[in-house]
């Protein structure tokens, strides 16, 4: 028998699980720690002799506070590994740029510091989103940044440098038409570091004390014969043609035989001191320590039990090493023992180390030690050491390239290298549109020449063959509800369920299950929160002077569900509004309530200090309900007015470390984020930003330690400060030896902090990064997305392409395609429009918060929900996810789009098409066949299924 909406509702009301809103809520912002990734020592070691040895000042990471602590193997959970900053989002001009028609533009800043733009018009990950990458080259590194297409706003240069914050020029770009620039521009690129890799091996057998000693080792034992064979394969040096690492490859100078590998994308040459040259004559080993001690990472295989003398960095005399991998054995259980030491300027790098940090598991080890080190080398490579180096070079390659480039520009018609910030130019004749279609040729030409040259090198990632495709990240999201037809205004999760503030009123929304309508039309809430621990529903609603903020109780609203007495309006509501919230545009409650809740509003520049005390033995029980009255406002106390300067744009409640007077908001204005003191109103900077236009997006309370910290999230950068408590009535707020930043490489409109990983939503993407550094790991493409709820679990509104045909061989080619944006001889050909057949919807899809957070040795989820994987599956038996076929543009629109694009950057375009007629341009384009020879993509991506997101 089929349940009505309200009984269904009814039913799964019943089934909720009664969990704390603290122990929620700080699974996603609560306490982490950075002593997960090892702490400071200063570490000492003495020779065989006794004498000491050379001490240096290394961040130990060994799992645990103590390493002899006994242990079971194999009851630990895994880390999340993760390669961070993988190289196919790193190195965009050889990804986006080379083979491709692309602008490159040349100028001064203020300063008179050369600098070098490329912008490039391409299709997003292949899921036709047409966007915009810009990489501006200056001596302090590369900006990248991500800028939406749009065929009715044209972009200028000058536009694209301003949302790169570079504003002032001593001289304006000029472009570069020469197609040997894309030579010079890879060459820059390359100073990012190399997408290859070696490593040093160290055999080192038990008592062992020096490097001479270690070093000194003719062969090694069985046991690290195994160990080098699950790191890679035995390859013959001579006449080897892959990645070599600086070894010999002709002459066995530097041995017969090496240890490599090839792991997601990335060639690693293992430099092995068993397998290079040994010289009985010379005790030191030098032409081993040539190699090894030149490698900014190297692997110690330390033979002997765990009581015997460990390996210490200070045993090692090399002052360009600055990560080592200790490596023990335990034959007893077939396990190994991880322990990690870094020297101190390296910044931290992940995954973290389990706790114990042995693995029974070998080839997850291998993998666990791979992304390791290849993490670790880098992070190394941001130290001052390297760092300043890569600037010296970087600024040196920008400077001569623009003494070269300069002559050949003054040589040029003046008119044409100024275009580029010109309003309206006409259109140039045909000679010389026909020289301009040469010459792109030409550039295209050379670029791809370019690109083959370099993939033959090696200088790239290897082919997606050789890696795992089918690995399951904890970013994957579940279909929640298919085909939602409204206008999504805000949400909350409540239980399993979703409340939903739409264009067609308040709904509760069910995987599977039909909506009920909660509030009318007429009730128009721009803000919610679902508390279910205080049984609580507080919304803000209309906007304007109409504004108010209204608090309900869910179990009455619950019980007008399951007995279907009413559907509220705004005038069943009189009663719920909160006193002197009139006229609010925001409002934010404190994250971490355990002793009551804090509410602040604005009202204009004035914000209104609200509480409701929390009694901890107050349950959903029945008498609970019937002894409570039905609207909650008289439990709630004013306490105080505080005056700003401004209307805030965003607010956080921080939490002091007593919450007597202690307490903070954090308030987003103008220019700047300032704490102000709850208890006294004072206010103080906490960072000021210098650009001239701002975006505030969030401010995002996280706790290290149990000590308050912020992401501040602005334009495209976000910023983590320390918070230090008030002291006799102040703030002091100086920097911090872990604050650090980052910039996004598209605009969000929202961050979300789900440890350990904080995640940007932009118009078309989800950016994801690690929370203790920044570091990307990866970037999940969504057509038209809209975050939705992100208290709890993500909610999150996407636009998919639903086929109206059951063609197998377009879904075969579909899952072949490779999320890179594809070179311009390899596009399948399809029209950027609707293509006839298909029909998008809009569907709403989840990411449990237990996934994202379950696995993470940080902070352990304390009260999972069970997640209901709930999905459709296509006739394959894969789960359907929210992304769009890999269709292309045809040659037709990929020459009008790139004429288009280079009109629009030079200031060409008289005015914009409108867009009725450029669909009809679209409308004539003749749909092809899929040709399964230009169809297959091969990837470069590591272990990124096509079916993400």
């Amino acid at each position: 028998m089929e349940l009505s909406s309200a009984e269904a509702a009814s039913t799964r009301f019943l089934g909720l699980t009664q969990r704390s809103v603290s122990e929620d809520l700080g699974c996603r912002r609560g306490d982490f720690s950075r002593k997960h990734y090892g702490s400071v020592e200063l570490l000492i070691s003495s020779d065989a002799d006794g004498a000491i040895q050379r001490a240096g000042r290394f961040r130990v990471e060994n799992g645990s506070s103590d390493e002899n602590t006994d242990y079971t193997p194999g009851t630990w959970h895994r880390t999340d590994v993760h390669l961070e900053n993988p190289e196919y989002h790193t190195r965009w001009y050889f990804k986006y740029f080379l083979g491709k028609v692309h602008q490159n533009y040349i100028g001064t800043d203020a300063e008179k510091n050369p600098f070098f733009l490329s912008v490039v018009l391409s299709d997003q990950n292949n899921q036709r989103i047409p966007q915009y990458h810009s990489i501006l080259w200056r001596k302090t590194g590369t900006q990248k940044i991500c800028l939406p297409y749009s065929p009715t706003k044209t972009l200028s240069v000058k536009s694209i440098l301003s949302a790169m914050s570079l504003d002032k020029f001593e001289k304006s770009p000029r472009e570069i038409f020469h197609p040997e620039i894309q030579k010079d521009l890879l060459v820059l690129e390359e100073q990012e570091g190399s997408v290859n890799f070696k490593f040093g091996v160290l055999y080192a057998k038990d008592g062992q004390l020096t490097d001479d000693e270690m070093f000194s080792n003719e062969t090694g034992s069985e046991s690290f014969q195994r160990f080098l064979h699950l790191l890679g394969d035995t390859v013959t040096l001579k006449g080897w043609t892959g990645y070599r690492g600086g070894l010999d490859t002709k002459n066995d100078t530097t041995g017969t035989c090496s240890i490599y590998t090839i792991f997601q994308g990335h060639e690693i040459m293992f430099h092995v001191s068993t397998m290079l040259p040994y010289s009985r004559e010379n005790k030191q080993q030098v032409e081993r320590k040539r190699h090894i001690g030149n490698d900014i990472v190297t692997i110690v295989f330390q033979e002997g039990d765990e009581s015997s003398p460990a390996f210490k960095p200070s045993m090692i005399r090399s002052h360009f090493t600055h990560i080592f991998a200790l490596v023990r054995y335990n034959k007893q259980n077939d396990s190994y023992r991880l322990k990690i030491f870094s020297e101190e300027s390296v910044p931290l790098f992940g995954p973290p180390l389990p706790s114990p940090p042995v693995f029974t598991n070998h080839q997850e080890f291998r993998d666990f030690v791979l992304v390791k080190l290849i993490n670790g080398e880098k992070a190394t490579l941001e130290t001052p050491t390297f760092s300043q180096k890569r600037q010296r070079t970087l600024d040196m390659l920008i400077r001569s390239l623009y003494q070269d480039m300069m002559p050949d520009l003054h040589r040029v018609n003046n008119m044409l290298n100024r275009r580029s910030f010109s309003d309206v130019l006409p259109e140039s004749p045909k000679s010389t549109r026909k020289k301009e279609e040469a010459r792109q040729a030409e550039f295209v030409r050379l670029g791809q020449a370019l690109k083959l040259k370099t993939t033959v090198k090696g200088d790239t990632t290897a082919h997606l063959a050789t890696t795992s495709f089918c690995k399951k990240e904890p970013w994957e999201s579940q279909s929640f509800c298919s085909n939602f037809p409204h206008e999504v205004v805000c949400a909350d999760s409540w239980g399993q369920s979703l409340l939903v503030s739409t264009d067609a009123g308040i709904l509760l929304i069910d995987d599977g299950q039909p909506s009920v309508q909660v509030f009318d039309k007429t009730l128009q809430i721009k803000q919610m929160h679902v508390l279910e621990a205080l049984d609580l529903l507080i919304a803000r609603t209309d906007k304007g002077k109409d504004s108010r903020l209204l608090v309900f109780r869910l179990s009455a609203v619950q019980k007008d569900i399951e007995t279907k007495q009413i559907i509220r309006s705004k005038y069943d509501c009189r009663e719920n509004k909160l006193e002197r919230t009139k006229g609010c545009h925001l409002y934010a409650i404190n994250t971490h309530h355990g002793s009551e809740l804090r509410i602040v509003v604005a009202i204009r520049n004035k914000l209104l200090l609200v509480t409701k005390k929390y009694n901890p033995h107050h349950s959903l029980t029945s008498s609970s309900v019937l002894s409570s009255p039905e609207s909650p406002v008289e439990e709630f106390q004013y306490i105080r007015e505080i005056c700003l300067s401004d209307p805030p744009v965003v607010m956080t409640l921080v939490d002091g470390p007593t919450g007597e007077s202690d307490n903070m908001i954090c308030v987003a204005y103008r220019h700047q984020f300032d704490l102000v003191n709850e208890s006294t109103g004072e206010s103080y900077r906490l960072h000021h930003v210098e650009t001239n236009k701002v975006n505030f997006v969030a401010a995002i309370d996280v706790y290290e330690d149990g000590e308050a910290g912020l992401l501040l999230c602005y334009n495209y950068v976000c910023q983590y400060r320390k918070v230090y408590p008030f002291s006799g009535g102040s703030l002091l707020i100086q920097p911090s030896a872990y604050d650090f930043h980052f910039s996004w490489n598209q605009v969000p409109y929202a961050v979300v902090c789900a440890f350990p990983y904080i995640l940007a939503f932009t118009t078309d993407s989800i950016e994801i990064r690690l929370v203790v550094n920044g570091n990307l790991v990866h970037t999940a493409v969504v057509p038209e997305l809209q975050l939705v709820a992100s208290r709890s679990d993500i909610y999150f509104k996407a636009t998919a392409a639903v086929s109206g045909s059951s063609d197998s061989s377009s879904k075969e080619m579909s899952s072949k395609s490779s999320p890179q944006t594809p070179t311009a001889y390899e596009k399948p050909e399809c029209p950027l429009s609707s293509l006839e057949g298909e029909i998008p919807c809009r569907n709403l899809y989840k990411i449990p918060l237990s996934n994202l957070v379950g696995r993470s040795i940080e902070r352990p989820l304390k009260s999972p929900l069970a997640p209901k994987v709930i999905a459709t599956t296509t006739s394959s038996g894969i789960a359907s996810l929210p992304v769009t076929h890999s269709l292309s543009l045809s040659r037709m629109e990929i020459k009008e789009i790139a004429s288009r694009t280079r009109k629009e950057l030079l200031g060409l375009l008289d005015e914009p098409i409108p867009r009725t007629e450029s669909a009809q341009k679209h409308k004539k384009v003749p749909r092809r066949q899929s040709d399964p020879k230009q169809g297959a993509v091969r990837s470069t991506s590591s272990d990124r299924p096509c079916h993400s997101f």
